[in-house]
């Protein structure tokens, strides 16, 4: 009995299963019939959000085919919306769904195709409208997608190959058959022809199948031919040209063709008399603003129903064991918070008390450099004073002049706060200040960006360089101005210092800027001195930004 009653529950549970598992079918299958119907009529965000929610659930199901296939129409619609690297996502997930030799490959490739297209990746599209054709179980299909490869070829102007391709494709019994695909064919092989002999009179061809789209009444095959007609006469006859343009634009606007007004304004622009540019372009300008925000508001909003579909999936697998992943997350963040606070805590007392510590030591280094090279030499320059009768003005002068440099040097030293903030300031003040009313330091090009990724190290090196050939300026070179100008080359610092000053006759190491070689050198860098120069010195220095 207790055998019977324990298969009987299973069975149950068997018949439960089953049942949710059809109910999932037919609400997949609802929504995949929704997305048709909404797609045929062109509302493609709706169309977008019903076919990925039938994604989501024939997944769920293992209807794996029936998966792809929705998918496909999601990258269609992104294509059409120009989401081109969100439809090749999707177009990806379909294809791993898929058995290999399964004959939705040819809409895939497609897809593909139509998006390398679009991103203008010219021999991908090619690549990928070539491997759809074997998939394709219609002559149609494939005469679509020759004509796709004869396009392209127009756009890399590979000319001779795009007629040899419409050529071919004009011999198709289709092309009768199948009147608008074989208008189409016509006039791209019309149009190919003259592209590749521009002596070739096309005229005649391109007006007859125009008005064979206008009996049809094919709007978008119409746009094709006008814009072909506005090309052909550009160079021949400007007044025909400007009126396929505008008629072009006309039709556009009627067949709601966003892309092809904007086209159409193009050809305009290129064609209309100066006086009257100006509004053609203004309003090129609105237009190509308001596909761009469509084309992100479009994006945004298929993002948004994939994060919510997906995240929909993930609530509906954990559904059982909600509370209990609930729970633990609950204790899990409750942790994370507390070690979190802890840490933070901990850190904030550790930063509090390095800062403070490297106050103190600052302040010790400077106090102990006070004290060894300044307080001593005052006191020496005091006992010289006190001693001597006499005591010539011009050496007192000389012997406060090299106490005031030390004291400088001293001011300028490195400071992590003034190298990690506003390092091209403080190395422009450390400049600046050996100006006067006498030296002007004109500085180009010093500006913070330059330093972005520079170590301090570096800054370090370089702002004694600079201190270093500025002090050398000061004592010797008798210069009344001096240029100092930096750029950067991708990631590679040049700084230029010149002055008007006597100059160097001949470099030797005793004139007072033979370390800065070394500086240079430990940066990875270069030091030119030009000797030669009739009007004072030229420095050129050189060193990678990132070392």
């Amino acid at each position: 009995m207790k055998k019977s009653h324990s298969l009987f529950i299973l069975l149950c549970f068997l018949i439960i299963i089953a049942c949710n598992k059809q109910e999932d079918k037919i609400e997949a299958d609802k929504l995949y019939e929704q997305g048709t119907e909404l797609y045929y009529k062109k509302n493609f965000d709706s169309a977008f959000t019903k076919f990925y929610k039938s994604y989501q659930q024939y997944l769920n199901n293992k209807q794996n085919k029936d998966a792809a296939i929705s998918l496909i129409f999601s990258s269609m619609i992104q294509t059409e919306k120009g989401d081109y690297l969100g439809s090749n996502d999707n177009a990806t997930k379909a294809a791993k769904l898929l058995d290999k030799n399964d004959e939705n490959f040819s809409s895939i490739y497609n897809q593909f195709g139509r998006n390398h297209e679009e991103l203008k990746n010219y021999k991908e599209a090619i690549y990928f409208y070539n491997k759809a054709i074997p998939f394709s179980d219609n002559e149609h299909a494939k005469l679509v997608l020759q004509n796709n490869i004869g396009i392209i070829n127009l756009k890399i102007n590979n000319y001779p190959e795009a007629v040899k391709i419409f050529a071919n494709a004009t011999k198709h019994k289709l092309v009768k058959d199948s009147i608008d695909l074989g208008n189409k064919i016509l006039d791209n092989y019309a149009y190919s022809k003259f592209l590749f002999n521009k002596n070739y009179n096309a005229e005649k061809e391109l007006l007859s199948i125009l008005s064979n789209k206008l009996g049809r009444k094919d709007l978008s095959g119409i746009n094709a031919s006008l814009s072909h007609l506005a090309d052909f006469f550009k160079n021949k006859n400007q007044a025909k040209s400007l009126y396929y343009a505008k008629a072009m634009y006309e039709n556009s606007k009627k067949t709601g063709s966003s892309d092809d007004e904007l086209e159409a304004l193009k050809k305009m622009i290129s064609t209309e008399e100066n006086g009257n540019i100006k509004p053609l372009f203004n309003k090129y300008q609105n237009l190509n603003d308001s596909i761009q925000k469509e084309i992100n508001n479009s994006k945004s909003q298929f993002t948004s129903v994939i994060y919510d579909t997906e995240q929909n999936k993930i609530n509906a697998l954990n559904s059982e064991n909600k509370v209990q992943k609930q729970y633990f997350l609950l204790v899990f963040l409750a942790l994370v918070i507390i070690i979190i606070s802890i840490w933070f805590r901990k850190r904030q007392i550790r930063l509090k008390q390095e800062k403070e510590l490297e106050v103190k030591n600052t302040e010790l280094r400077y106090s102990k450099k006070v004290h060894d090279k300044v307080a001593n030499k005052v006191y020496h320059v005091m006992s010289e004073v006190e001693n001597t009768e006499n005591m010539n003005k011009e050496v007192l002068l000389y012997k406060l002049d090299g106490i005031y440099q030390i004291s400088r040097d001293i001011s300028y030293e490195k400071n992590d706060v003034a190298l990690e903030h506003n390092f091209s300031q403080h190395l422009s003040q450390m400049l600046k200040s050996y100006s006067s009313e006498n030296i002007k330091v004109p500085i180009i090009g010093n500006e913070e960006s330059l330093w972005e990724d520079v170590g301090d190290h570096s800054k370090v090196e370089v702002f004694y360089i600079l201190q270093e050939l500025m002090t050398n300026m000061k004592k010797h070179s008798k210069a009344d101005k001096v240029l100092i100008d930096f750029s950067r080359e991708n990631d590679l610092i040049n700084i230029v210092y010149s002055d008007n000053g006597i100059g160097i006759s001949e470099f030797s190491p005793k004139n007072g800027v033979q370390n800065t070689e070394s500086r240079i050198n430990s940066i990875g860098g270069t030091i030119n001195f030009d000797t030669k120069t009739e009007n004072g010195l030229k420095i050129t220095l050189s060193f990678p930004a990132k070392n």
